[in-house]
């Protein structure tokens, strides 16, 4: 069971604001906490609106809004170093190093897969499955080969 997964919005939320605040006051942080603090130092773009504190935890983010949920795009880094982790689907690990040596280091690879893990969450969230490793996996193939080869 993914670790998040029965966590209310809220919940997820406050793990963000709560991983940074003791990442800043220099408390010492559990795992995950460390990871979380990672991404969100790694988006300094998103920084001073989480500083804000308890009032982004009732921000929408619709397509009308025109903003960028930081809080979903900080969880697809996650979601991406776990992958990567486990090297699920198999030979995902693999595909990264080869977006690394393109781009030159392992955030602007992980920001090349949030789309095709993107559109993979939406089609399995459309169709009410899971998401299809094999064809997220196909997506990140095809990715890899356009990137590299320009």
């Amino acid at each position: 069971m993914p670790i998040f997964a029965d966590q209310s919005r809220e919940q997820l939320r406050q793990m963000y604001l709560a991983s940074w605040r003791k990442f800043r006051a220099q408390e010492p942080l559990s795992a995950l906490e460390g990871q979380v603090a990672a991404v969100i130092a790694e988006h300094p773009e998103y920084i001073a609106w989480l500083e804000r504190g308890q009032e982004v935890l009732g921000a929408d983010f619709t397509p009308e809004g025109g903003r960028e949920n930081p809080f979903l795009h900080m969880g697809m880094h996650l979601a991406i170093r776990e992958q990567l982790s486990t090297n699920r689907p198999a030979g995902l690990a693999a595909l990264h190093r080869k977006l690394c040596e393109h781009f030159g280091n392992a955030h602007d690879a992980e920001h090349a897969l949030l789309e095709p893990l993107g559109e993979a969450l939406w089609e399995a969230q459309r169709a009410g499955r899971a998401p299809d490793e094999m064809q997220y996996l196909r997506k990140v193939e095809a990715l890899v080969a356009r990137v590299t080869s320009s």
